[in-house]
């Protein structure tokens, strides 16, 4: 029987053959980076600093055991899966009620914005019909300490960019630190789809970290908008991708591959930043280059998905959008699989 690979299973060769050093830069006087990680390309996530071994590892057994169905049956018999165990590092998790803080840079329609409005939203919501992007959500639950409850807090346009239309990862905490750093809250900084990011397509396609300010010690995140840059490598499976298999892309639900894809990686890195806020919780390898919640799932967004497959999902029949969840105010979204602590395993939605 041929190994489904739905678990340790990594994406495409792109990430691979896109991965650049990244140069760290100096933090900000008025902040200081305790820690950050990234969504890279294809919604892999890893550190800023290295790629890990076990990533390469897993890329080859993954392929390997691909090939072993096309060669033998046999032979295929004896690739086994592995549990897929993400330690507790007995650290403090983000549970209770928290507040996300939106910072839009750049010019985003009213549209786009309430689309991602929505989704977040929709995690504590229980008015959606199954399967919900709250079903998704409601997985965190599983890791110690009970529920995180997400709430829209401080929303800041900030279209006359200021900084300019190339940043650096500074940049991205002083504009993270706009809404005060406070335990409970998660500051969200989400770029328009022509603004440049260090890193962003070569090596990430977002980032979550903690930081310091006068006020305390909080969390953050960054999503970039790939529409014109790279959909193939952050907006997957809604653009073909880069490289890899050529399957047929998926129809985006919400006809917007750019923040389509920003859903994914947005609702990876909200899982990550609850389950392992301060390089202290739930992660597999090292702290420096962890596999988090979803990160551990890369790829992975229905039933018998494989490296260049995302899996069976469903879709619209009016429109042949492709989606896994619904949401408030009518949304259908597409969010990957997540690591469940009671069965070692990737869950998908369908």
């Amino acid at each position: 029987m041929c190994p489904s690979l739905d678990i340790d299973t990594v994406p495409s060769p792109a990430v691979f053959l896109t991965l650049l050093p990244l140069i760290n830069s100096p933090s900000p006087s008025s902040s200081s980076i305790s820690q950050s990680h990234t969504t890279f390309p294809l919604q892999e996530t890893l550190s800023f600093r290295s790629v890990p071994p076990p990533m390469a590892s897993n890329y080859y057994l993954a392929t390997l055991a691909f090939l072993f169905c096309f060669i033998s049956p046999s032979l295929s018999a004896l690739v086994q899966e592995q549990p897929l165990v993400l330690k507790y590092h007995n650290g403090i998790l983000l549970k209770g009620n928290i507040t996300v803080n939106l910072i839009w840079y750049g010019e985003f329609t009213p549209i786009q914005r309430s689309i991602i409005v929505d989704f977040i939203n929709s995690l504590n919501s229980k008015g959606a019909p199954l399967p919900s992007t709250s079903s998704w959500w409601k997985t965190t639950e599983m890791y110690r300490g009970g529920s995180s409850s997400l709430t829209v807090g401080h929303q800041i346009l900030h279209e006359e960019l200021t900084l300019g239309k190339i940043l650096k990862s500074q940049h991205l905490i002083a504009l993270a630190s706009k809404t005060h750093f406070t335990f409970n809250s998660i500051n969200v900084v989400l770029t328009a789809k022509d603004v440049a990011v260090d890193g962003f397509c070569m090596s990430r396609c977002g980032t979550h970290g903690s930081a310091k300010s006068g006020s305390g010690r909080g969390t953050y995140i960054w999503v970039g908008n790939s529409d014109v840059q790279c959909p193939g490598q952050c907006a997957w499976p809604f653009h073909q991708p880069l490289y890899g298999p050529q399957t047929p892309p998926l129809v985006a639900p919400n006809g917007d591959v750019g923040v389509d894809g920003m859903i994914i990686n947005l609702a990876t890195l909200l899982a990550n930043t609850v389950t392992n806020p301060f390089n202290s919780g739930y992660f597999q390898g090292p702290p420096t280059a962890p596999l988090e919640a979803v990160s551990a799932c890369t790829g992975i967004f229905g039933s018998g998905s494989y490296p260049g497959y995302p899996g069976r999902v469903l879709v619209d029949k009016v429109t042949g959008a492709s989606y896994n969840a619904y949401g408030v105010n009518g949304r259908k979204y597409m969010l990957p699989a997540m690591w469940d602590p009671k069965s070692s395993a990737c869950k998908t939605l369908v």
